[in-house]
């Protein structure tokens, strides 16, 4: 049995009777085009929790001008499809104009985490991701959260926002599933071309090297970065950023240490893709 929600009346009706239950929630934000990243989520979601509610939402303020908002791949009876397999399942699937009103003027914004990185290419991005994720929970009122690390920054930021802002919800962190060559599951793959989609498993291929530099006791986070950028560049990659961060607070690292995480974002052709990888 798959459930669908099409207004945040309607699911919060239901919320409310599984709360008298003393059941607890789970909820897997996505945009849908479900691949097995995705999945992996629900699968944990399913063994943590009583009850677990998927939102399928493409979220318009998270794209800036000229990003793939009206391209984004969409396919609703595909992902239903997919989910069968997990049911009971509780599928929120709201209408842009249930979401956003026409003079919604409040926005979310984590000063310091979100301007940087993936925020420094995509300026408006995070603001769009805090703002509807804070609106989702206020909807939905999980106890859980379950977050992929692919989207690393994006957990980092999440966290505070959770922290600062007194959520009752725990955020859950996930590993991140890859293909079987070693890139990370992500909708926007499918933009790649067969040429690009080979050369793009060098991202992880660069990112494990720099691990194993690390282990063999090289901790200068600049000749790691150069040599991650070597590789991706020889591949046809081009380089949004590499950076050795902080893992719990997203703050560079000249010194590469345990609990680092090296993050990067790159193009490969119009397709911009990031990962990353736990020191």
């Amino acid at each position: 049995m798959i459930e669908l929600y099409k207004t945040k009346n309607e699911i919060k009706k239901f919320l409310t009777s599984v709360k008298k239950k003393d059941l607890t929630v789970g909820f897997v934000p996505t945009m849908g085009y479900l691949h097995q990243g995705h999945l992996e989520l629900i699968a944990i979601a399913k063994q943590k929790t009583d009850i677990v509610v998927v939102s399928i939402y493409v979220n318009p303020t998270q794209f800036g001008i000229n990003e793939d908002y009206h391209k984004y791949p969409r396919n609703q009876e595909r992902d239903l499809s997919n989910l069968e397999k997990y049911e009971p399942l509780y599928v929120f699937l709201p209408a842009d104009s249930k979401m956003y009103n026409q003079d919604h003027r409040s926005w979310i914004t984590i000063n310091g985490l979100s301007d940087k990185f993936c925020g420094a290419s995509r300026p408006d991005h995070f603001k769009g991701v805090t703002t509807i994720v804070a609106k989702l929970l206020n909807i939905i009122s999980p106890d859980y959260l379950f977050m992929g690390e692919k989207d690393f920054q994006q957990l980092i930021v999440l966290k505070k926002m959770i922290s600062d802002l007194d959520f009752k919800t725990i955020i859950v962190p996930c590993k991140t599933v890859r293909e079987e060559d070693g890139l990370a599951m992500s909708s926007r793959n499918k933009y790649l071309s067969q040429s690009d989609r080979y050369k793009a498993t060098n991202i992880y291929k660069s990112l494990q090297m720099a691990k194993d530099m690390y282990t063999n006791n090289l901790t200068d986070s600049k000749i790691i970065k150069d040599e991650i950028k070597k590789i991706i560049e020889q591949n046809g990659g081009k380089i949004d950023y590499i950076e050795v961060v902080d893992g719990r607070t997203l703050d560079s690292m000249d010194i590469v240490q345990k609990g680092c995480r090296i993050i990067i974002a790159v193009y490969f052709g119009d397709t911009r893709l990031i990962d990353n990888i736990e020191i």
